[in-house]
């Protein structure tokens, strides 16, 4: 039965109400609710089981908890669990059918208190021994932590089924101890999809991935849920590319329809990938279905837009949400903030303060990135002291960070170093890095020389530390130290390789400094060489100074050249249209050399381009550039 089908048969009910006498309205109720549940679509069943259930009946309250609980509304069913029990009587005693329910909802919300008085209700009444409600306590206890405890409730069943060993070897993978959770594995008799798929979910959790996948290879049939369990561990482990392929092998030789979960895992790859195309196909695929979009696809979609550089768009998807949690509210802040609309974050940060929804530490974390790329100090440190004194939320070293990168960026370099030594937490290299940037900024070189010292301290092989140093030494006519400093950086290999994506035609295509692995890899510096001639014409200048290795002028300016997110422009070129947009993801800050290139570039090519860098995005148009050279 479908939604549409539903309305009709309630409009019959409500035109022509059926006399209580001949047939009890809970059961219809009970078929009504049941089928909002599967159509995600609880509101509605809320809204029957209040204004046509004069008397609702236990049946009644487990569709809707049922209702509430397979769509993980968790709040919603303790609320109705808790109604029920304050109304209970002969007829309205919970039942196992209850408690399955509202277990499910303690261990999704690992509320371990919440759990315990439920468990007691389950022994009031005489639930305990059921082999389903036996099951859900022993899911809540591993999931709560409680290992203990749900050893101890799994030994002591005199029933089990493969429910029950699948829910051990869950809280064996929940726990990290995949070796006894592969033992137990092997050992069982009878295995389903779910044994599957949660014994690729635990080795993906850890990381094996290797291991995930031979599991994932060697299973005797697969089916969405095992599709989503290998596509979201390379998500959960930074496997993007990989978790898009594997999508599109599910796509084609599967069958399967993907669900919102499928949707939600690869939009967070299309998200970090900048993979535009096919995160917009997914969402065409969505509108076609006529799928309405829950907060979780929603977010998804919302954060996707966001990151591939479309914030108008992404704040079409929010602005079309039923629903909105702090999550939502959180990603278009962010992304704005990402944007330089510092006012339209702001804005937004009210708004949801005027529609009751409290901010979180993630919050603030994009109101302060708003502040930073706007240079709004004082705003800034507003926030920053709102966090404490209105919400009681304690500042984590990401929010130190951000504050100490905030005042260092507009030259408040006592400031930033002062908030440092007194912060309550032990800084690291994070927060030190942002103080370093300062003075590379405004040359404050001695500073600069003890910061440093802090970073080495905490990380030995920081490489941004010793190209600092080097270029520090260099100017400072040290040469020995300069050449000690690369001679480190080259010997120990402890650079991060600067990297950029772009996608064309659904595909992403990496690209590494001085990259010659890509097939148009000989098109690709032709276009370079072609750029640099016309950019020299432009009057551009390459900042040779910032190449850390000893080699000549002209051997620094084929370096810059080569930089990642130049051979990603100039496949770009090659690649699209005359007109088209080129959207670049850099895993890095985008170096000085590149952000003037690009602005020149992007005239002479007449073409918009967008880059997100580690930091923010940059719009290049005409020359010039969103961030203002703030960044």
């Amino acid at each position: 039965m479908t939604m549409r089908h539903l309305y009709q048969i309630q409009a019959q009910l409500v035109t022509f109400p059926v006399p209580s006498k001949s047939i009890d309205p809970n059961i219809i109720g009970v078929k009504l609710i049941g089928v909002c549940g599967a159509h995600a679509n609880v509101r509605h069943g809320v809204l029957f089981f209040t204004h046509h259930l004069a008397s609702p009946n236990v049946f009644a309250y487990n569709a809707l908890l049922k209702a509430f609980a397979q769509n993980n509304n968790w709040y919603g069913t303790i609320d109705y669990f808790n109604q029920l029990v304050s109304l209970s009587s002969d007829a309205l005693n919970p039942d196992e059918y209850t408690f399955t329910s509202v277990l499910k909802a303690c261990a999704g919300l690992v509320q371990s208190v919440e759990g315990e008085k439920i468990h007691c209700y389950v022994t009031k009444y005489g639930c305990e021994s059921n082999l389903f409600v036996r099951n859900s306590l022993v899911d809540l206890y591993f999931k709560v932590g409680y290992f203990g405890s749900a050893l101890k409730l799994f030994d002591e069943m005199w029933v089990r089924d493969i429910v029950s060993w699948n829910t051990l070897l869950s809280g064996y993978c929940l726990r990290g101890n995949v070796n006894k959770a592969r033992v137990i594995f092997d050992g069982m008799e009878e295995k389903n999809l779910v044994t599957w798929s949660t014994m690729i979910s635990g080795y993906a959790r850890i990381g094996k991935l290797q291991e995930a996948r031979q599991l994932f290879e060697v299973m005797p049939k697969r089916n969405v849920v095992s599709w989503n369990a290998m596509i979201a561990g390379y998500g959960q482990n930074e496997k993007y590319a990989e978790a898009i392929k594997l999508f599109r092998q599910m796509q084609q030789e599967s069958g399967l329809v993907p669900n919102d979960v499928t949707l939600v895992s690869v939009l967070s790859a299309c998200a970090h990938l900048g993979a535009l195309d096919l995160g917009m196909w997914i969402h065409r695929s969505i509108r076609r279905r006529r799928q309405e979009l829950d907060v979780f696809l929603g977010n998804a979609l919302a954060d996707m837009y966001g990151k591939c550089g479309c914030i108008l768009d992404a704040r079409r998807v929010f602005d079309n949400m039923r629903e909105k949690d702090v999550i939502s509210w959180t990603i278009i802040i962010t992304g704005l903030a990402m944007h330089g609309h510092a006012n339209n974050a702001f804005m937004c940060f009210s708004e949801m303060l005027e529609h009751g929804v409290s901010p979180s530490a993630v919050t603030f974390m994009g109101i302060l990135t708003a502040c930073t790329h706007a240079g709004l100090v004082d705003k800034g440190l507003e926030y920053f002291t709102m966090m404490d004194q209105t919400y009681g939320i304690s500042p984590k070293i990401e929010h130190y960070g951000c504050v100490v990168d905030l005042l260092s960026r507009a030259g408040r370099l006592d400031e930033a170093e002062n908030l440092i030594n007194s912060m309550p937490i032990a800084p690291n290299v994070i927060v030190w890095g942002a103080l370093l940037g300062g003075c590379r900024i405004y040359k404050d070189a001695k500073r600069g020389e003890r910061v440093v010292q802090h970073i080495l301290e905490l990380d030995p092989e920081h490489s941004g530390s010793y190209v600092y140093l080097a270029n520090l030494y260099a100017s400072m006519g040290r040469l020995d130290d300069a050449a000690t400093c690369r001679l480190r950086l080259r010997d120990n290999g402890i650079r991060t390789p600067g990297c950029s994506w772009m996608e064309v035609d659904n595909t992403v295509h990496e690209f590494f400094m001085g990259d010659l692995s890509h097939p148009l890899t000989d098109k690709i510096y032709s276009m370079v060489k072609e750029l640099r001639w016309k950019m020299k014409l432009a009057g551009y200048r390459p900042k040779t100074d910032i190449v850390v290795h000893n080699v000549d002028e002209e051997e620094k300016e084929d370096a810059l050249s080569t930089h990642s997110e130049k051979l990603a422009i100039a496949f770009g070129l090659i690649s699209t249209n005359q007109g088209t947009t080129i959207r670049i993801v850099k895993n890095l800050r985008v170096c000085n050399d590149c952000h003037d290139a690009i602005k020149i570039i992007s005239k002479l090519v007449e073409r918009e381009i967008i880059v997100r860098d580690r930091n923010r995005f940059h719009h290049f148009k005409n020359g010039t550039c969103s961030c203002n050279d703030y960044w």
